[in-house]
């Protein structure tokens, strides 16, 4: 079964301009809330210029940890409450400016280490649930088949499945860790990998197992090397492949 519609989502404002290029390609941004990048000025323009070119916005929370941009577990260093506030707090700040656009949060997804850990740890599924939910009751990206997945269902808080166009799967279905060889295709073989998804809605895992996937939106990662060129790319195969490129659905 091939893909009929796809949003293309970016993780932005993490660094000066990094919404440049690539909001005319995308259909929805996460921007960067402070927590392991962005914030501030940056934050303030990288919404703006979304608004601007009619991009949903979402908040992308994370551990709060510049020094490692948010890519090294604390699951274990936070209460659960502590960990509901951290992530309340950043989705906040987002809400905030786009009510001085008139504009309503789309949705969240988390970041780095925080969104690995919600794929596979109840505890901080849990905890990353109530925070969005105390902010605003907005659709949460994520891993399909995964304990974010599950636990967003059980508070009866949409739940938006994610692919990714340049990282590897597990045989699980998991993102394979950056630590690991392999975990971060080049343009050539994130290419295949969306030509396959949009194709036969499947994926073949590192270690060659082909994974049936079944997703709303994709994500183009903005610190990728050349990423506006690729995005481009894949933009343009998912077309000729018949795949139209719209917001992910939400439910009425």
């Amino acid at each position: 079964m091939k893909l009929v519609t796809l949003d293309l989502n970016a993780d932005l404002g993490e660094s000066a301009n990094d919404f440049e290029k690539l909001l005319p390609i995308i259909t929805s941004a996460n921007v960067a809330c402070g927590g392991h990048a962005g914030g501030g000025e940056l934050l303030k323009q990288t919404i703006s210029e979304a608004v601007k070119n009619s991009v949903q916005v979402g908040a992308h929370p994370s551990y709060p940890d510049r020094e490692n941009f948010g890519r090294v577990s604390m699951k274990d260093k936070f209460s659960k409450a502590e960990l509901v506030e951290i992530i309340a707090k950043q989705i906040e700040v987002v809400v905030e400016e786009l009510k001085t656009h008139g504009v309503e949060l789309s949705h969240v997804k988390a970041h780095g280490a925080l969104y690995n850990d919600a794929m596979v740890d109840e505890a901080i599924a849990e905890a990353f649930i109530e925070a969005v939910k105390h902010v605003a009751s907005v659709p949460v990206f994520g891993l399909p088949n995964s304990v974010l997945e599950k636990v967003a269902l059980s508070h009866n808080l949409e739940f938006v499945a994610e692919g990714y166009m340049d990282r590897a799967y597990t045989k699980e279905g998991m993102l394979v860790p950056r630590s690991l060889s392999g975990a971060v295709l080049n343009d050539e073989q994130a290419l295949r990998q969306i030509e396959q998804l949009a194709k036969t809605s499947t994926i073949t895992a590192i270690d060659g197992l082909v994974l049936a996937v079944s997703i709303n939106t994709l994500c183009i990662h903005a610190d990728t090397p050349d990423a506006s060129t690729t995005a481009q790319a894949v933009r343009d195969m998912l077309e000729e492949n018949g795949v139209a490129i719209s917001f992910f659905k939400k439910s009425s």
